[in-house]
């Protein structure tokens, strides 16, 4: 570390003086003034460009020995490139800048004058305004001298849109008072582009070894909060950061590589230094949304650094979170935050009540005590993220949040608040005639808690109390039973005469059966009478379907054994025996087969939207985008794309591990539909996740049938083509036997070589298929003797310990 008389006697080198520290411009005016490159002025620092470019952006303040320097640089510069009025937004030196200003990171270059701020924007129905003012217009920049290039113009001012209301009752994180709405945002006009990037200034890149910068002096608090930025510029810095500690010197890794310096001293002052200074945050993905909180992931430095636990005890870990009467816990209350039902736990939110258009709440994250499980973020076979540096789990979790959302808890959690975020339950809507803006109910969305169907909940649910005995085993015909495959049958002795067995895996399997289901919005109504069916209502209905048998039917013109093919209406595979439940798309699938139905009662939703496309959408394109990091791209097929899956998880590990992540968010989001009581409350009370309108086991089954039958139509159509039948179906994974040790050995291509039309197809798109794993015959009979007979070969055929997981 450099004492301060060494780096006096290096700016010595350049210049000498001791003035006061001026604005962000002025100080990038005077090093290019100079001909100092940002580089060549980090070198005299001993800090980094980086550093440099937070400096002249606004970002942050040099600190102790380095300020002095620094000021000791700038005044003897002003001495030799005085400008001839007082530079616009000088500032004293112990305020902290309220915008970015742009940095000319070369000599000779115009540096861009700072936008003008946009006009007020009407504030949301559920926040007050701020208490802190506007900040004032900023001054036309002043002149640079004649050696330089005269500077750009700045921009004229954009007015910006009003912030659309929240969407969706605030999460219990953030409770805001009821107020009238505010109007629905207009698209906002596009901005003037911003100067390209110099040679000399390469886009940010991630710091491997930051700079190892001494403990800043305890800094004077100011008696005032600072003004947040405007809010263009709320969230530059990205969704996240990920704190750590180096050194004594406590620092913020956010998305793309930026590291920024962290002054806080406690937890609360971190709270506040993330919503006033560190600019992180989320756009809203809808415009009847509501922008993301960001998010802080807390390392255990960290952890030490602000006074909590690197580990919670047996009591809290069985808590979730830490007891009330904890010293951090003492600190946010004391300064007026306010913390969820969840208490400080794994997945914390900190917030204080809503102001006019400004959300007051920050997410914490806390790897050490489990938030980040392995079965959903990490490899389960081996764990990464515990030796993981903090700007690759930044750039792991920076990149989970731009191409999903920032995450809210599990991928489970995180893929149901999706549903959310991409169909807000309200919007703004102003009356005609007075004027004022009410709440209107977004018809596309779920807006509210319904009542439920018997046959519909789990065992567990208030409504079947007294209904059932404790452990009565309700039959298909009290029950709705639509699960995924988990079927299994002997081999024939043709196919014990194949070497081996080959196992495929649908890619992101229910998100791909979400895509274009229609389901229903609203509450049940009951049929009665033998109702006729309409497949265009969604819901459960009451049928016979036994005497559907798949040997008399003929897929383009060929028969099929249906011996040898599982049920497509259990998920057992088994032939119903009689009526039961069914959701819409079993029921349609018998009547696409040529089979009769005639339903005895039914419970269906009259308003209906393919609720889940959008959903669907976006995380299809971040596991495919992600899948392209790997190499494996949507233009692959056959060997060129199990070689490129082969290969893809050497590549690069972090963003392997995203692709776990993306397909936990998909299976976990629609699991989350229909959450069941895990033990929090007594058997047959209700449970939290009753009280959501999206928990809708309705929407689920809906799902998890249209998958179970897009995955039968397969195996049909395959078994028609090339007289090929799968000797096991488990969930999303199917086996067949085969003479070869590749999917390529085994699925049926026309002349031409291409996959035959409404087969499997290999490819990395959703619903297409994977190699899963390739085993001899001879290992599967093993297990067969070894397990009785009661042995599912789909679900233990893995080669590769990480394929179709969670999927």
């Amino acid at each position: 570390m450099p004492t301060e008389e060494e780096l006096f006697a290096a700016v010595d080198a350049l210049l000498a003086g001791d003035p006061d520290l001026p604005g962000p411009a002025e100080r990038a005016r005077l090093r290019e003034a100079a001909g100092i490159t940002q580089a060549r002025l980090a070198q005299v620092l001993q800090t980094t460009t980086q550093t440099v470019k937070n400096w002249e952006a606004g970002r942050s303040r040099p600190r102790p020995p380095r300020r002095q320097a620094y000021q000791r640089l700038l005044e003897g510069w002003a001495q030799q490139f005085p400008t001839t009025t007082a530079p616009a937004d000088t500032a004293p030196a112990d305020t902290a800048p309220t915008a970015t200003a742009p940095v000319a990171t070369s000599p000779g270059e115009p540096t861009p004058a700072p936008p003008a701020p946009a006009p007020a924007a009407p504030a949301p129905a559920d926040e007050t305004p701020p208490t802190h003012p506007a900040p004032a217009p900023a001054p036309a920049p002043a002149p640079v001298p004649e050696s330089a290039p005269a500077p750009a113009p700045a921009p004229a001012p954009v007015p910006e849109s009003a912030p659309a209301p929240e969407s969706a009752p605030a999460p219990e994180s953030a409770p805001a008072p009821e107020s009238a709405p505010a109007p629905e945002s207009a698209p906002a006009p596009e901005s003037a582009p911003a100067p390209a990037p110099t040679s000399e200034a390469p886009p940010r890149s991630r710091t491997p070894h930051p700079e190892k910068a001494p403990h800043p002096r305890k800094a004077h608090r100011p008696a005032h909060r600072p003004t947040p930025p405007p809010p263009g510029q709320r969230f530059e810095n990205g969704p996240l950061a990920v704190i750590d500690v180096e050194d004594g010197h406590v620092l913020a890794y956010c998305v793309g590589g930026l590291v920024l310096d962290v002054p806080a001293k406690s937890l609360p002052a971190l709270i506040d230094w993330t919503l006033t200074e560190a600019r992180l945050g989320q756009p809203r993905l809808h415009r009847n949304g509501r922008d993301g909180d960001p998010l802080l992931v807390l390392t255990a430095a960290a952890l030490e650094r602000y006074g909590l636990p690197t580990a919670l005890s047996d009591e809290e870990r069985r808590a979730g979170r830490l007891p009330d009467g904890h010293k951090a816990v003492r600190q946010l209350t004391r300064a007026d935050w306010k913390l969820t039902r969840r208490g400080l736990g794994p997945w914390a939110r900190i917030y204080r009540p809503a102001e006019g258009a400004k959300r007051h709440c920050v997410q914490l994250c806390i790897p050490a005590w489990n938030a980040l499980d392995a079965r959903e973020w990490d490899d389960r076979n081996a764990p990464r993220l515990p030796s993981m540096h903090p700007a690759d789990l930044a750039r792991y979790l920076g990149a989970y949040a731009e191409r999903v959302m920032t995450p809210r808890g599990t991928a489970a959690v995180t893929g149901l608040e999706l549903m959310t975020a991409l169909h807000p339950p309200t919007r703004a809507e102003k009356d005609p005639v007075t004027g004022a803006f009410t709440r209107a109910l977004n018809e596309d969305a779920l807006t509210a808690v319904h009542d439920v169907v018997e046959c519909e909940v789990p065992d567990e649910h208030p409504l079947l109390k007294g209904r059932f005995a404790r452990h009565h085993l309700r039959t298909p015909a009290e029950m709705l039973m639509e699960e995924p495959y988990d079927w299994c049958r002997p081999l024939t002795d043709d196919e014990c005469m194949r070497q081996y067995l080959v196992a495929i895996d649908v890619n992101m399997s229910f998100a791909a059966a979400a895509n274009g289901l229609t389901v229903g919005l609203n509450g049940p109504t009951h049929l009665t009478g033998d109702p006729p069916f309409d497949p265009s209502l969604p819901g459960s209905w009451l049928v016979d379907l036994s005497h559907v048998d798949l040997s008399r039917v003929r897929v383009d013109g060929r028969p099929v054994d249906g011996g040898r093919l599982p049920s497509p209406f259990t998920p057992k595979g088994e032939r119903p025996t009689g009526p039961a439940w069914y959701a819409t798309p079993t029921v349609a699938y018998a009547v696409e087969l040529g089979f009769e139905v005639a339903p005895v009662e039914a419970y269906v939703r009259t308003r209906t939207g393919r609720y889940l496309d959008a959903w669907y959408r976006r995380l299809r394109d971040a596991y495919v985008t992600t899948m392209a990091d790997l190499g494996v791209t949507t233009g692959l097929g056959g060997a060129e794309f199990l070689d490129a899956m082969a290969r893809s998880r050497q590549r690069d590990p972090v963003m392997a591990l995203l692709v776990g992540a993306i397909k936990a968010t998909a299976k976990g989001g629609i699991g989350k539909l229909r959450q069941r009581n895990r033990g929090q409350v007594p058997y047959h009370e209700p449970w939290p996740a009753l009280e959501r309108e999206t928990w809708r086991p309705d929407i689920r089954a809906a799902v998890l049938a249209n998958q179970r039958i897009g995955l039968h139509r397969k195996l049909m159509k395959t078994a028609a083509a090339a007289d090929l039948y799968p000797v096991a179906v488990g969930t999303d994974a199917v086996v067949y036997p085969s003479p070869g040790p590749t999917p390529l050995d085994v699925l049926p291509r026309t002349p031409e070589g291409k996959p035959v039309p409404g087969t499997f197809r290999l490819g990395v798109s959703p619903g297409m298929v994977k190699h899963q794993g390739t085993r001899t015959v001879l290992w599967a009979e093993e297990q067969f003797e070894e397990q009785g007979g009661v042995f599912n070969i789909a679900n233990h055929i893995k080669t590769d310990p990480a394929a179709g997981e969670g999927e």
